[in-house]
């Protein structure tokens, strides 16, 4: 990772020479102090992203390491499961038509 070379304040202390066809010094001063601005706001936003990455860090290792397994249901097996249960009871339907169909006569006598 590249460190930063300027603070905001190397930028606000920054002295440049002038010329006779040179910038305007309050334009310069200007567009400086909202760079000054944009480098608090960044550097602010670095420091709470690493507070949190670190946060987030501890978090991850004080949690107990669970199987995957017991905590994780698999789509095809919950899948099988329920096609299975679906099946079962499919099964049971079409045996009593069948019951029925063969038996009614004597079911209903």
């Amino acid at each position: 990772m590249a460190s930063i070379i300027f603070s905001p304040k190397d930028i606000f202390e920054q002295e440049f020479k002038t010329s006779m066809r040179g910038y305007d010094k309050k334009e310069v001063d200007e567009f400086l102090d909202d760079v000054i601005k944009d480098y608090e706001s960044y550097i602010s936003q670095l420091q709470e992203l690493r507070a949190e990455n670190e946060k987030l860090k501890q978090e991850l290792a004080a949690k107990p390491k669970a199987a995957p397994a017991t905590s994780y249901v698999a789509p095809q097996a919950e899948h099988a499961r329920v096609a299975q249960t679906a099946t079962n009871f499919d099964i049971l339907k079409r045996i009593s038509r069948l019951e029925k169909e063969v038996f009614g006569k004597q079911i209903t006598e």
